[in-house]
């Protein structure tokens, strides 16, 4: 492959394609990024932290900007780019709308795609939302599948993909997160200071999805806000997502709460010191389910379905949803032996080489 298209544009994206980025120019290969800015300023952090400066920036986020008018101005914007470039190969990552919307203008120029993350499903098409469809798209588009695991494998391998098109790498985003720890951890000390949580035992909160918006964040916000006024000792760090209904709820359920510390969107720097020094996580992130079993951290999945079930299988995490009493009870039961045998289980997806793997698979096309 001569010339390799990386387009992506949400923080998540961003963290899992920046070592494969910066491993595909370590072997010398010609490699441009779109950055579509679907996260702007979250966006623009990790690219800083990793050294990266893309070629194209579609710049394409608007206040108030519903998925139709989004997806349309991503295709609009990216296939302008991708005629002009003529890449041999676009790789895209996971579930977001650029990642649909790449592989789609893609298709339109018949461009191959490689699709990074690929396999994961939860099998509703509403649960999470877009993001289920999104990849669902992208894999019937993408010729290539990296497959973080086994069973991403096999849920591709039911669709009908070609067997030697598929590959199981692990995920990228262990290796983002162990370069991290490894490059920046005369930091990591200093920014749990700054948010007063160094020594402290305290629990890692993040919680934005769409379907939890509303209610069933209101009602998970309440079950551990029950849970820390019982327990004194232990604190609770939430970075507050920008979403105007995320911030309406953490505020009004949780703002002056004793021991409950919200804070602006961390970077992701200060993301993985606060992750490295915590008790354990609750979230309804995907990419944290991943992330926390690197470095022994216990996970309470806020959500009713997970399309990471190996996280579940392999014990390092639990899915809870958002009621209240499961909640209260989940982190009632982490105070005992649960904890000890979800700290110590084995991370399902990879050592920290996924980059290395998926960069001798494009070698060898």
């Amino acid at each position: 492959m001569e010339k390799i298209g990386m387009i992506f544009g949400t923080r998540p994206e961003a963290i899992k394609m920046a070592p494969l980025y910066r491993e595909l120019k370590g072997k010398g290969k010609e490699v441009k990024i779109i950055a579509t800015a679907q996260h702007r300023e979250m966006l623009d952090q990790v690219l800083k932290l990793f050294e990266i400066n893309p070629e194209y920036d579609l710049n394409v986020m608007k206040p108030g900007q519903e998925l139709p008018e989004l997806t349309a101005r991503l295709i609009e914007e990216t296939d302008k780019i991708l005629k002009r470039e003529k890449f041999d190969i676009i790789l895209v990552h996971g579930d977001t709308t650029s990642t649909m919307c790449g592989s789609l203008a893609a298709f339109y120029n018949k461009i191959e795609v490689g699709h990074v993350e690929a396999g994961l499903r939860t099998n509703n098409i509403y649960n999470p939302y877009p993001e289920e469809m999104n990849r669902r798209i992208t894999g019937e588009i993408a010729k290539y599948h990296f497959a973080p695991t086994e069973k991403a494998r096999e849920n591709l391998l039911k669709e009908g993909k070609e067997e030697k098109y598929i590959k199981v790498t692990g995920n990228t985003v262990i290796d983002a997160l162990l370069w991290v720890r490894k490059n920046k951890k005369e930091s990591i000390e200093e920014i749990q200071k700054k948010y007063g949580v160094y020594g402290e035992k305290y629990i890692l909160l993040t919680m934005h999805r769409r379907e939890n918006q509303g209610e069933p964040m209101r009602e998970a916000f309440r079950g551990i806000k029950e849970y820390i006024k019982e327990n004194s000792g232990t604190k609770i760090i939430y970075p507050v997502h920008p979403n105007p209904k995320v911030r309406k709820a953490a505020e009004e359920e949780l703002k002056g709460e004793r021991n409950i510390i919200l804070t602006e969107p961390l970077e992701y720097l200060e993301f993985v010191s606060i992750m490295d020094g915590s008790h354990y996580i609750m979230t309804d992130s995907g990419g944290i389910q991943e992330e926390a079993p690197a470095i022994g951290k216990p996970t309470l999945v806020l959500r009713e379905t997970t399309e990471r079930p190996e996280a579940i299988e392999a014990g390092t995490a639990k899915l809870v949803g958002t009621d209240r009493e499961k909640i209260y009870e989940a982190m009632k039961e982490l105070e005992g032996k649960k904890y000890d045998e979800m700290s110590g289980a084995k991370n399902p997806f990879g050592q920290g080489n996924a980059c290395t793997i998926i960069s001798e698979f494009i070698d060898r096309l």
